[in-house]
């Protein structure tokens, strides 16, 4: 194992190509540089730097020494920070998970804001639907959870509130056979038609799908996007968030139609587990307790193409 003062020598060496200039670098003597670096020789057994040249030059063994010396440094001075990091109160990572039908592009400039705090907190960003949000918080496999859909299930240490309701409005394309049909429209008259829905990942089960009646064929997709444009294209019928189709229902591009059992709005919940409060899940907490971030985050982004 090497030392830190040999890690340094090396890098010194490596870095300067001289072990005058390396010794300067250091704060030592060039007589007490040049018998650490044989001293190394000696350890390795291998002639580790070309003395031959005005330049001093690493052999491919000392190059090889001095590009893992580089490495261990980094690493160490990474391990340092982390540390002094955990110490402080700052989680090494959070994870959070947002439900699909949430945009990430909202986030992002909660994410510089969190950036230039510099606490050194990795992030990392992933996406579940429906029940698999939910799913991902019980299971470990995120810190922090958005937009989650249902009343909240019984997860050890769960704490959670609400970020506000979503409004959905039951659209079908223009060219559509439905589009046309009497209102309200019935069960009966849905179910004779496709279902576009966004696919539930819960690994649990079998999953959830909002809005399909029993024996209704179905198109399953993997987001909300997707949904909004497979129904503006007509391949099926289903119930869409209003204000992110806000702009097609204006030009026509969808039709809103009334139905017998209007599907009623659907509260969206931020969650945690409440052992696991480091500084920067509260910190992300308090950006999503303000109200102008959470509507935003509700309300969406109104698809216009």
């Amino acid at each position: 194992m090497l030392s830190e003062d040999e890690l340094a020598l090396l890098d010194a060496i490596r870095a300067t190509g001289s072990l005058s200039r390396a010794a300067a670098r250091l704060g030592k003597a060039p007589s007490t540089v040049s018998h650490a670096a044989r001293q190394l020789e000696a350890r390795f057994d291998a002639l580790l730097f070309d003395r031959r040249r005005y330049r001093l030059q690493l052999t491919p063994a000392g190059q090889l020494l001095a590009d893992e010396a580089a490495r261990l440094l980094l690493d160490m001075a990474r391990m340092t920070q982390r540390v002094k990091q955990i110490a402080s109160g700052w989680e090494d990572r959070l994870w959070v998970v947002t439900d699909e039908v949430l945009e990430f592009e909202l986030l992002m400039p909660v994410v510089r804001a969190f950036d230039a705090l510099g606490s050194g907190v990795r992030l990392r960003f992933t996406h579940e639907v429906l029940g698999g949000t939910w799913e991902a918080l019980r299971d470990g496999r995120a810190d922090l959870i958005v937009g989650a859909t249902n009343e909240p299930p019984a997860i050890a240490g769960l704490r959670w509130f609400e970020l506000g309701v979503m409004e959905w409005v039951f659209a079908v394309s223009p060219r559509h056979p439905l589009a046309a049909a009497e209102e309200p429209l019935s069960r009966e008259r849905i179910s004779a038609h496709r279902a576009v829905v966004v696919a539930d990942s819960s690994r649990a089960g079998a999953g959830r799908a909002y809005g399909v009646i029993g024996g209704q064929a179905s198109l399953a997709l993997p987001g909300m996007r997707a949904k909004i444009l497979a129904q503006r294209d007509g391949l099926g019928v289903g119930w869409l968030p209003r204000e992110r189709v806000a702009s097609l229902l204006q030009r026509g591009e969808l039709i809103e139609k009334e139905t017998a059992d209007p599907r009623e709005p659907n509260v969206l919940y931020v969650a945690w587990r409440g052992d696991h409060e480091g500084r920067a899940l509260t910190w992300w907490l308090d950006q999503l307790r303000q109200p102008r971030l959470a509507e935003r985050l509700v309300r969406g982004l109104d698809l216009t193409a």
